[in-house]
């Protein structure tokens, strides 16, 4: 070390090593300023810049290199070698070219310490070979450890300040000129110490060695067109920053009429924001330039958000809370220089959509109770959950009686008022970890979590019976509705009721469907049977519809007679269904179903048609009856289909009678009288039959047009001993006379029965004394058989 300093202060002019460091200054300026202008341009202008730059730098190696030497003062004659002088020159520009490629666009830190470390050989070679260049009168002789120790620092010193510039810290990046600037130091100090020159007057000159007076000029020019190339590179710089200014500024303008948050950023930060950024952020525009962007996106890596493509990230605001936004990169090019703009888009309106989307989607909007589908999910997440857990679920569906009696009566308003405080009790009756939904109309579902047993959910079913019968107060009017519930039970690990969700709903369907039935108000418990029940309905209703279309059914005819005569005046049609595999099936037990399922309709114009077709082949003197069911009743093309019928088997309509049951009678008077009337018209016979079973009104009789009265057989039964049913009999057929209408008494199974009104004078009776119901042939033969009597 004390030999370098005794050779920079004893044996350097300190002027000219001074100058040496200004030229080195000024060539590094107009080196970085042309690759700067390079790194701006794009194309062939990009590559002549970078070219010019590669050359300026070695330019400025070598004139720094060899003012140094000229500073060097040996105490005899020296001058310089012309071929390898020139080839220093080259040397040092294919090193620094070489080791510029090869570091371009890279991120691998071994890889730009290799390009340093070529360029730093390249820089090397300008030093040794100038200094082998450099003759005296004299000898040379070096010190090996030195050139050695100074190569492999200038080398390790070039590879450091390579990967430094590629970093992506300002601090560090700023840190790669003064290392490489350390390696050219410690190649020319320590290799001018190494040199040993020792004066011998015997040795000459060489003859082509040229003068340091005459090499001077030369080194000039190349300083002074470094200066030249400064003074270009900082006015190319200037108008570089200035344009970069005026781009941003009118990017800053057009970003503030942008709905997104818009920020302009480099490697070092933030250098623009637009206003709506600044709302997004709560910061100001001074706090926001120059902020890091990881301060606003903890936790993103800007280069590895692809290019054009949104990602979703959380953005910190001023005060520390986290706002969700949608983030987009774009590289643009910024006064000659290639930025990133990102692009911020709150999300928080739009997320408080997508919550209220899905608060919709499941959620009944009446009652804010959870709807049909969350139920559903709800139901599929705890069922199959079953296995690992030590306790059960039930569900438990619900249906609201006499609602639709309110909805009807006071209007939907009141309807939906009713629904939201049957909501309001049902919540009230269960507890915050079960679930209520309301499944459409007046049908509402529970799921009771964490059953142990069956009699948790039959209390919590108790429990809303009698919390919806008591009265609701509606618009100032008690109003009173009531519920029946179905329960079906999964238990921990398995279940009797079933423990997939679609059986559970059926088995709770079907233990609610028992409650209806059985008077409703109350709730029923899922049993096996049911579903056996269910199964067997489900079989009768597919042969059901085999039957229709295979033609299964057939028809059987019970005559009416006269009293006073004995003859036979008509005869009622009676359905039966000759079951392949069951025999004769009775109607009680197929009709329910076929009017249920609405069969009945199709079934009841092929009775109607049938019995029509075979009374053709009676004597025109009998009528035939057939009975029609409520459902056929409410089809406004039912007196189209009657008079279709009768047109089509030629009847005459008033050997038609048609039985009608009093329930018809209540579902819409007025609808009712004009069907009856419009039957009336077609010339067939009206009968109400069963007559005292159901709403018997006086007021009936008034209005509507019937022809006949027919008694219901529990009247019949008793007589003729039960004075009760004797007076009931009585006064009906007095009435019947008294408004015209024939009376006809059903259920006569004895003799006693027929002379008991026979007596009291009505006209015409039906029952087993007189003959059951008959096959067609067979009711031909009855009446064969009294004509022959007769």
């Amino acid at each position: 070390m004390q030999s370098i300093l005794t050779c920079v202060i004893q044996n350097h002019d300190e002027k000219i090593l001074f100058l040496a460091v200004v030229v080195c200054a000024i060539g590094i300026c107009a080196s970085s300023a042309i690759a700067s202008h390079a790194a701006r341009s794009e194309g062939l202008t990009r590559r002549q810049w970078a070219l010019a730059s590669i050359v300026a730098s070695g330019c400025t190696a070598w004139a720094t290199h060899m003012i140094a030497l000229l500073a060097f003062e040996p105490g005899m004659a020296a001058g310089f070698e012309p071929v390898l002088t020139a080839l220093s020159l080259l040397l040092v520009i294919g090193g620094i070219g070489a080791g510029v490629w090869l570091a371009i666009g890279q991120r691998r830190r071994a890889r730009r310490f290799a390009a340093g470390a070529i360029l730093g050989l390249g820089i090397t070679a300008l030093h040794y070979v100038g200094q082998a260049s450099y003759r005296v009168t004299g000898h040379v002789s070096w010190d090996m450890g030195l050139v050695v120790g100074s190569i492999l620092a200038s080398l390790a010193l070039s590879g450091l300040g390579m990967v430094a510039a590629g970093e992506r810290s300002h601090a560090l990046r700023r840190g790669s000129i003064p290392l490489l600037l350390g390696s050219i130091v410690v190649l020319h100090l320590c290799g001018m110490t190494a040199m040993v020159l020792v004066y011998d007057p015997q040795v000459p000159l060489p003859e082509n060695a040229v003068a340091p007076s005459t090499i001077a000029p030369i080194i000039a020019t190349v300083s002074f067109g470094l200066l030249i190339l400064a003074f270009v590179g900082l006015r190319m710089t200037l108008n570089a920053r200035a344009q970069l200014r005026r781009d941003r500024e009118r990017l800053r303008e057009l970003a503030s009429v942008a709905l997104e948050g818009l920020a302009v950023c480099d490697e070092a930060g933030i250098t623009t924001a637009n206003r709506s950024l600044e709302l997004l952020s709560g910061m100001a525009q001074a706090e926001l330039i120059g902020l890091s962007l990881t301060r606003l996106l903890p936790g993103l890596v800007l280069a590895d958000l692809p290019e054009q493509e949104e990602r979703d990230a959380e953005l910190i605001d001023r005060s520390g809370q986290s706002v969700p936004v949608r983030v987009l990169r774009k590289d643009i090019a910024i006064g000659h220089k290639r930025q990133t703009v990102v692009a911020f888009r709150d999300q928080r309106e739009r997320l408080r959509s997508e919550a209220r989307l899905r608060a919709l989607a499941f959620t009944d909007v009446v009652t804010g109770l959870a709807n049909r589908a969350r139920f559903g999910d709800l139901l599929a997440h705890h069922a199959a959950a079953l296995r690992e857990q030590n306790v059960g679920l039930a569900v438990l569906m619900l249906d609201l009686d006499r609602f639709k009696f309110v909805n009807d009566t006071l209007g939907h308003a009141m309807g939906d008022e009713l629904l939201r405080k049957v909501a309001a009790r049902l919540r009230s009756a269960i507890s915050e970890e079960d679930v209520v939904a309301r499944l459409g109309g007046d049908e509402f579902a529970v799921l009771l979590l964490g059953v142990t047993d069956a009699a948790g959910p039959q209390k919590i079913a108790a429990r809303i019976v009698e919390a919806i019968d008591r009265p609701f107060l509606l618009d100032g009017q008690l109003i009173h509705v009531g519920v029946s519930v179905g329960v079906a039970i999964a238990p921990a690990g398995g279940s009797t009721d079933g423990s997939r969700p679609a059986e559970l709903l059926r088995n709770a369907d079907l233990a609610l469907y028992k409650a209806k039935a059985e008077g409703k108000g109350t709730f029923r418990m899922f049993e096996p049977a049911l579903a056996e029940r269910m199964l067997a309905r489900s079989r009768m209703e597919a042969d059901l519809r085999r039957a229709l279309d295979v033609g299964e059914f057939e028809l059987h005819f019970q005559p009416l007679v006269d009293v006073q005569t004995g003859e036979v005046t008509a005869a009622e049609a009676l359905i039966r269904w000759r079951h392949p595999e069951q025999g004769l099936i009775a109607p009680a037990d197929f009709i329910p179903l076929a009017e249920e399922t609405g069969l009945i309709v199709p079934l009841g114009a092929w009775v109607l048609r049938t019995a029509c077709t075979q009374a053709m082949a009676w004597p025109r003197a009998i009528k035939v009856a057939v009975n029609l069911s409520p459902v056929q009743f409410r089809d406004d093309r039912l007196p189209e289909t009657v008079a279709g019928i009768l047109k089509a088997t030629s009847l005459e309509a008033d050997r038609l009678e048609l039985e009608i049951t009093e329930g018809v009678l209540l579902d819409d008077e007025e609808r009712t009288l004009a069907m009856l009337t419009k039957l009336r018209a077609i010339g067939v016979g009206l009968s109400m039959d069963d007559f005292g079973t159901g709403y018997s009104s006086l007021s009936y009789l008034r209005r509507f047009p019937f022809s006949k009265i027919k008694i219901d057989r529990s009247f019949v039964r008793l007589l003729p001993d039960d004075v009760e049913s004797a007076a009931i009999i009585r006064a009906i057929i007095t009435m019947g006379a008294g408004l015209g209408m024939a009376t006809t008494v059903e259920g006569i199974e004895t003799a006693e029965q027929y002379a008991f009104v026979a007596a009291e004078q009505c006209g015409q009776v039906q029952g087993y004394h007189v003959s059951r119901p008959l096959p067609s042939a067979a009711f031909l033969g009855f009446l064969t058989g009294l004509e022959a009597a007769a």
